[in-house]
């Protein structure tokens, strides 16, 4: 029925610990920064009250249209004063969690039975790297598309056509991972995928 898989990399490849990096900057900046700035709170949820120029910074990051130097030094203002760029950069990367070698492994296994195995992903450099130089993603995926490289993201209509005219997608044969569900929605409407929210759900799924 299916034969090509398109995966969501945070939350389903790799597990994401956002509470732990809430009190990674708890240590750096005010709360009310964390919530406002960042727009996350201690349970690693959106908060809706993030001001319009923080809220274009996140943006921006994650549509690759400011560096990482850039990132770094816009949050250091919201910091206690003497705060390191170093420290935020270690705070960021703390949302990065463990990465099971069985997911990469079930990928892999998808690979030898013949189906693709696409990564379309909505990151940032300073997380993308990490991630793509530990783990050799590259070694898993006939085709990857982040959004800091492409300078668009989901769930907006854009990226999804971007990924079935590039990666010549058979829409109809094709199943979607991602966590979340407006991402989910959208790959339904505007890529007629089906959809799934996690690697343990596609397995029942294709088996």
């Amino acid at each position: 029925m299916y034969n090509t898989v398109v995966f969501d990399l945070g939350g389903v490849i790799i597990n994401l610990n956002v509470p732990r990096c809430v009190e990674s900057f708890k240590r750096l900046m005010p709360e009310e920064n964390i919530r406002n700035v960042l727009g996350i709170d201690d349970e690693g949820e959106g908060v809706v009250a993030v001001s319009a120029a923080t809220k274009q910074l996140m943006h921006d990051f994650e549509y690759g249209n400011i560096s990482p130097e850039e990132f770094l030094t816009t949050l250091q203002k919201y910091c206690f004063e003497g705060t390191t760029q170093e420290q935020i950069h270690a705070a960021w990367l703390s949302m990065l969690d463990t990465l099971p070698q069985e997911r990469l492994d079930y990928i892999a296994s998808l690979r030898k039975k013949g189906y693709r195995t696409i990564l379309l992903s909505n990151s940032n450099e300073l997380h993308w790297e990490p991630i793509w130089k530990q783990y050799r993603l590259g070694e898993y995926f006939d085709m990857v598309f982040a959004s800091h490289h492409l300078h668009i993201a989901k769930p907006n209509k854009e990226i999804f056509e971007h990924v079935v005219r590039e990666a010549q997608v058979d829409c109809a044969h094709t199943i979607y991972v991602d966590d979340l569900e407006k991402n989910r929605r959208a790959g339904e409407l505007y890529a007629g995928w089906q959809t799934c929210s996690s690697i343990e759900e596609l397995a029942e799924i294709v088996k």
